[in-house]
């Protein structure tokens, strides 16, 4: 596809701007994302109580934590594949009544099996949901709202990656109606039901404008190659690295390898791939996607080790480790706010570079107090890096999805989003498999810690450790940058494009 027909296929959405349903579409539409967000987070600090309530074990415990993950990014491609040809309002729908099922099914769950069951069925229903979400925005905003739009998203990113633990320990400590973990997931019931409502009022129907086929043989290539990369990431660490864990990674390429084969097959046989392989030609999004996979990796790393730190390192309370989050929190949603507003559509690229940058001075600073204070570090001398690192962060997650969708075509805006979602749970996966080494490898390489306070300090030296391989891996980032566009496209343009014709909303919506 030639740069003529992406701008020409590119970006034709509704442009009447005295619509006020799209603005409460994509508050629903928020929730959702907002929802999912949480649910990935507010499971680790509740483990202590499953662990007694259930009587569940080590391994059961590693799959209520990584079977919604290895559910979820397995299926992302696949369902933002479906809201394209079936309708993204359809399956945001579908994916949303899956998922508030599936969280009363954990919630009401009578032993170990039933809360894993749930939790892949959860994961499942996440994958056909959250595609959606940007698929939705990218069908009913012009381009040059869209900026405003994914600045809010990048602020609901960082509040629902924060807020997900300290509403977790909120809802545990509390033991409302002596239920003690159970409401963690009790609380998407209200949500997701009036999400469904709403939805089907206010979502308008958007698919794929030239009819097109689900591709099976695409969906099995992509879920097995998905499952052989992040299934020996998410299980290593406690089966001790067994060989079958690294042949079953390697093996993953060369699946990889049959799969980009048969979509290149597949898009001249009926132009009706799984993986929209042309969308790697948009410079953009390829560049997007690689930034995606390895914030994806500093993500997975930082949230988990932090936490790691704060509770089982200095002993701090759930509440206080979540608390302790907040000033992060309020850093990352007022850049976001700010970035995509003020800043990209003056500065482009160099307001994300300066992002990675900010957030790389914040991790150095914490590297430097958390040697410095030791175990007797205090909530409030954690607050200056948490605030630098925060603000960068959303320097880079608001305006990060606009560069990466901002050429898509949009017929091809379910497969893109589905892409962008999965390349970021990937990195997250290959960021959590990499704690094992960075973080564990630290403490297993110790002698067995005699007191609380040598065990404290192992984990102090392990946190230290980590972070200078975060930092390592911003850099990283910052240097991929310089792929992405200078400006978004969209902010060159400005507005004024042509409307799409919609057809009559199907009758799901009345």
């Amino acid at each position: 596809m030639s740069a003529h027909d992406l701008d020409a296929a590119t970006d034709a959405a509704p442009t009447d701007t005295g619509d006020k349903r799209r603005w409460i579409a994509l508050a629903i539409v928020m929730t959702a994302a907002f929802m999912d967000l949480v649910d990935a987070t507010i499971v680790n600090i509740a483990i202590p109580s499953i662990e007694r309530d259930l009587g569940a074990s080590i391994g059961a415990i590693q799959w209520i934590t990584a079977g919604y993950a290895l559910a979820f990014a397995a299926g992302l491609i696949t369902g933002g594949r479906l809201g394209d040809i079936y309708g993204r309002k359809r399956l945001f729908l579908l994916g949303t009544a899956g998922f508030t099922l599936a969280s009363a099914l954990c919630g009401f769950a009578a032993n170990q099996e039933m809360l894993i069951a749930s939790r892949l069925l959860q994961g499942v229903a996440a994958a056909m949901m959250v595609p959606q979400v940007l698929s939705i925005v990218h069908a009913t905003f012009p381009a040059h709202e869209r900026g405003k739009v994914f600045g809010l998203f990048g602020a609901i990113v960082g509040l629902g990656a924060v807020s997900g633990p300290l509403l977790g320990a909120l809802l545990t400590q509390w033991n409302i109606a002596g239920l003690e973990w159970r409401p963690i997931f009790l609380i998407n019931l209200p949500v997701g039901i009036a999400g469904l409502l709403l939805g089907r009022k206010f979502i308008t129907e958007s698919k794929a404008p030239k009819a097109l086929r689900l591709d099976l043989v695409g969906v099995l290539l992509v879920t097995t190659a998905l499952l052989m990369l992040i299934y020996p990431l998410t299980r290593g660490r406690e089966l001790d690295w067994p060989l079958w864990g690294y042949l079953m990674m390697a093996g993953s390429l060369p699946v990889f390898g049959v799969l980009v084969a048969y979509e290149k097959y597949k898009t001249k046989k009926d132009g009706s791939p799984l993986v929209e392989l042309s969308l790697f030609r948009v410079k953009s999004f390829a560049a997007g996607i690689a930034v995606q996979l390895t914030f994806g990796v500093v993500m997975g790393i930082f949230f988990l080790v932090w936490t790691l730190y704060m509770q089982i390192g200095l002993g701090w309370t759930p509440l206080r480790a979540g608390l302790t989050g907040v000033p992060f929190s309020i850093a990352v949603s007022v850049a976001a706010g700010l970035s995509v507003q003020k800043l990209v559509p003056r500065f482009g690229r160099k307001v994300l570079q300066a992002g990675a940058l900010t957030m790389m001075a914040g991790v150095l600073l914490y590297l430097v107090e958390a040697g410095r204070y030791g175990m007797g570090i205090a909530s409030w001398q954690m607050i200056p890096p948490l605030v630098v690192m925060g603000l960068g962060m959303g320097l880079i997650v608001a305006p990060l999805t606009d560069a990466v969708l901002s050429e898509v075509p949009r017929e091809h805006a379910g497969s893109a989003s589905g892409l962008i979602n999965t390349t970021t749970q990937m990195g997250s996966a290959l960021g959590l498999g990499l704690v094992s080494v960075v973080f564990f490898g630290v403490i297993d390489g110790k002698p067995a810690p005699k007191s609380p306070t040598e065990a404290g300090l192992a984990f102090a030296d392990a946190f230290q450790n980590s972070m200078g391989w975060v930092a390592g891996v911003l850099a990283v980032i910052f240097l991929v940058m310089f792929a992405l566009p200078a400006k978004p496209k969209q902010h060159l343009e400005g507005g004024g494009e042509e409307p799409e014709p919609v057809g009559k909303e199907p009758a799901l919506s009345h």
